[in-house]
Order: structure tokens, then sequence, then C-alpha cells
């Protein structure tokens, strides 16, 4: 990737230089509001391939990692109009990789063709904050509904840019902003944004954009147990893009019922770099909650002629989106089984499970049949509760996903993470 660190670099220099004279002003409000993490997280991916569909041959991506992340925000200065600086670094190390086993998104894979030693980036970000109003330039890490928040892998993707929420009238969010380059998950430099259609990656120096735009509304009403919202997101000559959602949680004796759905309509954009892009997206998730259970079904629908669009290296907020398949081919009808359950029920805290199993037919191959699926995830969690290995946290997650079109998959991760506050 091209390395690209004006934005970051300008908006570190520029906040710092406007900022002197407040913090000496108003240290307390800057300094006191401070906070400062440090996550420790040790990933191992191990992803198996069979009945291997495409040019890549390659039979596994097996890569063990250390990264560590650290994140320093400050807080306000005093006044009418509030300003701070948030940074964050990250670092990422091998353990264990090899030239046939490249490629899980743990590590960036060099020219020769094997995983790098080591990767880092170091970013910054000045917030400007009015009333209930909040500007931030440089580094950030959205988690929008058209650019979800993609922390998969060792290290999480950010991006470069500048963005406004504010939350002036009680329950209505506005947010806009634009990104100019963003930094994949497994890269150490930024460069231009690339777009994704389905599970294939859309990728070529010329079909890559320096501009995605956004604006939004949500409205949360009704002691904030219902909520809608509407978006539109462009990736500046690929696609544009708009979502719609609707979500609503409900008390029933011991139980909580709730509903999340949401419409996506996808279309080319500008220049077309990627040609003519035609998607509507919609889903579907209820759920019901009683003690430590969490049941949930879902409904997921592709129409167009296109599968869904997203900037690549990112997962989305479909409901039937998880770690492996997407199940957004164009045409595709796919439904979803969950239940999660806290043991914290059963007097063991920090223990939760997830277990799924999702269905996806009708998918336009366009290869002259129907193309199917199916996937299923298992996710154990635990977090130590108290002594001396407080905080530490272990994950295991194992998947089987099977298609008729694309390679199938057996997947397992385990991801040990520690989280220590600096002050």
């Amino acid at each position: 990737m091209i390395q690209k660190p004006s934005f970051t670099r300008l908006a570190l220099a520029v906040g710092t230089a406007g900022m002197l004279s407040n913090v000496l002003a108003a240290e307390s409000g800057f300094i006191e509001g401070a906070t400062a993490t440090l996550q420790a997280r040790n990933y191992y991916f191990s992803r198996d391939f069979s009945d291997i569909v495409g040019p890549n041959q390659q039979s596994k991506s097996e890569e063990w990692a250390q990264g560590f992340i650290l994140k320093v925000n400050s807080g306000y200065t005093q006044g009418p109009v509030g300003l701070g600086i948030d940074a964050i670094g990250m670092l990422g190390i091998k353990l264990d990789s090899g030239g046939g086993r490249v490629n899980t998104g743990l590590l960036p894979t060099g020219s020769d063709g094997k995983a790098q030693d080591d990767y880092s980036r170091l970013g910054a970000a000045l917030k400007v904050r009015l009333s209930q109003t909040e500007l931030r330039v440089g580094e950030l890490t959205p988690n929008l509904p058209v650019l979800t928040f993609s922390d998969i892998r060792l290290l999480p993707p950010t991006y470069q840019g500048a963005s406004i929420v504010s939350n002036e009238i009680a329950g209505l969010t506005l947010q806009a902003g634009q990104l100019r380059s963003g930094s994949l998950l497994n890269e150490a430099g930024d460069g231009k944004m690339f777009a994704k259609l389905g599970h294939t990656p859309q990728l070529g120096a010329d079909l890559s954009t320096d501009r995605f735009n956004y604006g939004a509304v949500d409205y949360a009403f009704n002691d904030k147990r219902t909520s809608v919202g509407i978006w539109y997101a462009q990736l500046e000559d690929i696609y544009n893009q708009r979502f719609y959602s609707f979500k609503h949680s409900q008390p029933v004796g011991d139980w909580v019922l709730g509903a999340n759905i949401g419409f996506y309509d996808s279309q080319e954009d500008g220049d077309r770099l990627l040609g003519n892009i035609d998607n509507q997206a919609a889903f579907s998730q209820l759920s019901a909650k009683h003690g430590g259970h969490t049941f949930m079904l879902g409904y997921q629908a592709m129409f167009g002629d296109d599968a869904f669009p997203r900037v690549f290296n990112n997962i989305t907020p479909l409901g039937n989106e998880v770690p492996t398949y997407e199940f957004a081919g164009a045409e595709e009808r796919s439904w979803q089984v969950r239940h999660d359950y806290d043991f914290a029920a059963l007097g063991i805290p920090g223990l939760v499970t997830t277990v799924r199993y999702i269905k996806g037919d009708n998918v336009d191959t366009g290869l002259g049949f129907e193309g199917k699926e199916w996937e299923r995830d298992l996710d154990i969690g635990y977090t130590v509760q108290n002594g001396p290995l407080k905080n530490v946290g272990i994950r295991v997650r194992n998947v089987a996903a099977r298609s008729s079109y694309r390679s199938d998959i057996d997947e397992n991760r385990l991801i040990l993470s520690y989280t220590i506050t600096l002050f």
C-alpha cells in the first residue's frame, strides 16, 4: 500500500499548535480527562480449504501472531469549545507462518510471498466539541451501518478523514463524514479504498478511490427501545448506497423480544470503475431473550443483478453475514438460527457461548447453475473475573462452511487478549 501519512500528521500538527494556549489555560480538563489503555492480543488463525475453486490453489492459511494496540485519548480543554487529541499506535509481530500458509489477514505478505516479521501503524486525530456536537479530523475508526468497524483479525483497520456527530436534540443523532484513505487490517501504510462485491474482491490500481462520503439521521424514541435510521454512502466513482433501519426491543414478562430490520439499495456511481452495479439487500432478525438465553431467527435476501457491495476488507451489519461466508451473492436467499448463552445465569460470570447455522441458496453464480452454501459457527469465550489473571480473555471459534460454487472451509481461531488501563 502507498504510504499517505499527510492527513494524520496535518491533523496532529494543526491540533497541537492550536491547542497549546488552551491546554495551558485549562490543563485540568485536557489532562484529567485523559485515558490510556494497552491491549495485548495473541491470535492463532487456521483456515483449511477443500474442493478449491479459483486460480489460487493454496490449500491452507495458518499463522500465529502477537498484536499490541495502544490508545491514548485526551480530555477536552475547558470553555465553550473543547479541544482534544486521540492517538492510536499498533504493532503486529509474526510468531509463526510459512510461504505456503500466508494470507490469513493477520500479517502482511511481502513481494517474496512470505509473511513479514512485523508491521506497525501510528495515527492521531484532532477532536473539537461544541455543546453536543463533535468534529474529528485525522485517524478514525468508524463503526457505521455503511462502514462497519471490522476488528476481526490481529489489528483493526483505520481510516484517514473527517467525521462529525451531533446530538443536539434528544434522541436525534446526525452524522456525516468524508474518508480520504484507509489502512487495511494487515497493512502498515494507508492508501486508496477498494470495493468488494459479495465474496469476490475487486482490486486493481484503476479500481480505487480516495473519497468515501456518508451522511445519516438516526432517531431513538419509546424510551430508546425503538429506533429508525436513514443512511447514505458513496464510494466515489464505484458505488453509492442507501440504508434504512428499524430496531425495537420489547419487554414481555421475563422475556425481552427484539426486531432488527434493514434494507440496502446500491448502484454504480460516477465513473463506474466496476461497471454497472445493481443490488438491493433486505434482512430481518427476530430475537427472544430469557435469563441467560438469547434465541435469534434471521432471514436475508439479495435482489438485483449483482452481489452486495462494500468497502474492501470490511464486514457489514447484514443480518446473515458471519465470519467466513457473507451470504450476499447475487439473488441469494438465506436463513439463520442462532443461540447465545451467558453462563452468569448459572453463576459462572465471564463465560459465554454462541452457536449459529446459516443456509443459503438461489445464488446466481454466473456458471449456469444455482449456488447453495451453509455455515456452522461455534464460539466460546471466557474472561477471568478475579485473581492474578483478572481480565484475561480467551476466545475459541470453530467454523465449518460448505458451498457448491466456492471453496469449502474448515476454520479455527484461538484469541488471547488482555487490556491494561494505564491511566
